[in-house]
């Protein structure tokens, strides 16, 4: 069974495979909501280091996700919202330029300016992901956020333009469409995550929102409501891990584990006198380690990656700019002591990303940083469908029927259509 009102988010990470199917609610006009119905979890196979290796393997780890996530909810869907992430991805603003066709600025002299500034040349091996005004220019006047109704003569804006490799996007939409998913749209995970977990007036102030992934660290810095920034750190959960295993002398699932059970991040936080025991093996029989050792080594790498966050902060200018703090989230955020070393690291407020008020249903199902990405990517459907329906539409949701109220349609419609390009 489908319906109209039902969107799916989905994030393909290196060591998991999640999947939200949920309703769109809420008050509109600005931002709906959405009602968890059903969250499916399963370990990915195919991917390494971010990026599709095996396609077939990728999409089992989909339809085992997609499968739990539509028992649970009772409700099939065919597309979906894909996240996608990695080294891959690139930034760099753009400059666009018109002439003000009337006396004022028209919606369409703003969607020209725009065109201009997205026509930017796009090597063939890459493809353009979003296109997302910073700012515009009225003659001489900037820092402009909507010029419609303006009287100028020369219009200008600054685009952020965010472009992946075009061979890890196809790999992608393969592997999902194998798995018997259309793909809605692909989107940025960091940018998905921010819509779940920050508010405005964060944005506005300078936050940095960090995703501790298995393969790698992604980071989107905010800053006077507009994204600025874009990194990838090439380490995260999978190097701990790693780390591990090599420190301490087990295999990498016992590592894994390890790590799950006992993991401490910040090495000051655990009592010098406990032992913990670690698995046998064929090369050694029974032993114990501090538990010290376990978090020490966690420390070390974990330290070099919100070191490397700052580093990458400070080289795009906005060292001592960040007035919001720090956002964490992803299955590395998860770890005892986590929020403490990145605060000693950052020497500025952090805290974890949850699901903010808009996200209801089944909340306990995806209350965890872990979950941010999955439910950012449903967050992003729902604004996407609410805006195709701003002409009144109607549609089915477990068997009743949500009108989306006609009256000021128009106005709306616009409204939403501006916030979604401020992000996308």
């Amino acid at each position: 069974m489908k319906h109209e009102r039902l969107v799916a988010g989905l994030d393909i990470g290196s060591a998991r495979t999640t999947a939200i199917i949920a309703e769109v609610v809420g008050e509109l006009p600005k931002r709906p909501g959405i009602r968890v119905l059903g969250v499916g979890q399963a370990p990915t196979t195919g991917m390494r280091k971010g990026i599709v290796a095996n396609i077939e393997e990728t999409a089992r780890s989909i339809t085992r996700a997609l499968e739990d996530a539509q028992r649970m909810a009772g409700a099939s869907v065919d597309s979906a919202f894909v996240g996608i992430a990695g080294e891959h991805v690139q930034a760099m603003t753009s400059k666009g330029i018109v002439a003000v066709a009337g006396d004022e600025i028209s919606r369409a002299d703003v969607e020209r300016v725009n065109a201009v500034a997205r026509a930017h040349a796009i090597p063939q091996d890459r493809e353009l992901l979003h296109a997302i005004p910073q700012e515009y220019t009225v003659d001489r006047t900037g820092g402009i956020q909507d010029p419609v109704g303006m009287t100028g003569t020369r219009l200008e804006t600054e685009m952020y333009l965010v472009t992946i490799g075009a061979q890890p996007a196809t790999n992608l939409r393969k592997s999902v469409e194998r798995a018997g998913l259309k793909v809605r749209e692909l989107v940025l995970e960091p940018l998905a995550s921010s819509l779940t977990v920050l508010s405005e007036d964060e944005k506005d102030m300078g936050v940095v929102l960090v995703e501790l992934g298995a393969a790698a660290t992604d980071v989107a810095l905010f800053h006077e409501g507009k994204i600025r920034h874009l990194a990838t750190v090439p380490f995260g959960g999978a190097h701990v891990t790693n780390d591990l295993v090599h420190g301490v002398g087990v295999t990498q699932s016992d590592a894994e584990s390890l790590k799950e059970h006992y993991g401490v991040a910040l090495e000051s936080l655990v009592d010098p006198t406990e032992v913990i025991e670690l698995p046998p093996s064929a090369a050694h029989g029974e032993r114990q380690i501090p538990r010290e050792l376990l978090a020490h080594i966690i420390h070390q790498r974990l330290d070099e990656i919100f070191d490397l966050v700052q580093r990458g902060v400070e080289g795009a200018g906005y060292g001592g700019r960040i007035s919001g703090g720090f956002v964490l989230t992803g299955g590395g955020a998860e770890m005892p002591g986590v929020t403490e070393l990145a605060t000693d690291v950052f020497g500025a407020n952090v805290r974890l990303g949850m699901p903010r008020d808009f996200v209801g249903g089944l909340r306990e199902t995806v209350e965890s940083p872990r979950a941010v990405t999955a439910v950012g990517l449903a967050l992003y459907g729902a604004s996407r469908l609410a805006l195709r329906g701003a002409s009144g539409a109607t549609g089915a949701v477990s068997g009743k029927r949500i009108a989306i109220p006609a009256p000021g349609v128009d106005k709306w419609a616009q409204r939403l259509k501006l916030w979604l390009q401020d992000f996308f």
